[in-house]
């Protein structure tokens, strides 16, 4: 038996899209028809004008130089510093540690007369101030350097730190040596060490210590001394 078949009718006849619309234009609708004047470089400001990146980074640097400017200097109560010098031992140069000569059949090779730990020192306090180091303010390419007592270099670091409104809280220095054996020499050179510095000989402190026969060091050949030094403020 044939079955009676209903043709399919469409609840509405109006187009799909004109179901969609709406009495008020959307706001996107709106804004869209708006003409958008075509931008100009002339009507930009020059930092609108630059790469995202580039105007980054020059945001950064005003901003920095705006904070360098108005961040003054820091004046600390105290300030640490550390030294470290090396020199070559060899034949036919006195040795000369701390402004005194020492007994020895070798000596330091140097510009100046290469007391390894007066140039110590010097560095430590300069570093301690944040100055350059001893190399620069008395580069060695200078003649005037040439031989020259290393006492000079220490009342120079003094004068600076006394200009800067400091003064030598304490300092300890290791001098680091095979031969010759200091402990007859040490109080000598302590005392000698207090008096450049123009310190009371309790705050200065001097130790020795061989390298165990090891490297340069220890095979005679050279001679090192590092020091730590506190200043503090007047």
């Amino acid at each position: 038996m044939a079955m009676a078949t209903t043709p399919l009718q469409f609840a509405s006849t109006i187009p799909i899209q004109k179901q969609f619309n709406t009495a008020k234009p959307h706001a996107f609708s709106s804004l869209s028809s708006r003409t958008t004047p075509p931008l100009s470089l002339r009507s930009m400001p020059p930092r609108a004008r630059l790469p995202a990146a580039a105007a980054d980074a020059s945001v950064v640097m005003v901003a920095e130089r705006q904070t360098t400017a108005a961040t003054p200097s820091k004046t600390l109560p105290f300030r640490v510093g550390h030294g470290f010098d090396l020199h070559r031992l060899e034949p036919g140069y006195p040795l000369i540690i701390g402004g005194i000569s020492i007994p020895h059949d070798r000596g330091c090779e140097a510009h100046s007369d290469g007391d390894v730990l007066l140039h110590c020192v010097v560095d430590a306090i300069l570093g301690a101030l944040g100055l350059p180091d001893i190399g620069q303010i008395f580069p060695d390419s200078d003649p005037k350097w040439k031989g020259a007592a290393s006492s000079v270099f220490i009342k120079e670091a003094v004068r600076l730190m006394e200009e800067a409104g400091y003064e030598l809280g304490n300092l300890d220095a290791t001098l680091i040596l095979q031969r010759p054996k200091l402990s007859p020499h040490k109080e000598t050179i302590r005392t000698n060490l207090s008096k450049l510095l123009g310190a009371d000989p309790s705050v200065v402190n001097l130790k020795a210590k061989t390298h165990e026969k090891v490297d340069s060091l220890g095979e005679n050949r050279s001679i090192a001394a590092h020091t730590v030094v506190l200043l503090m403020k007047t």
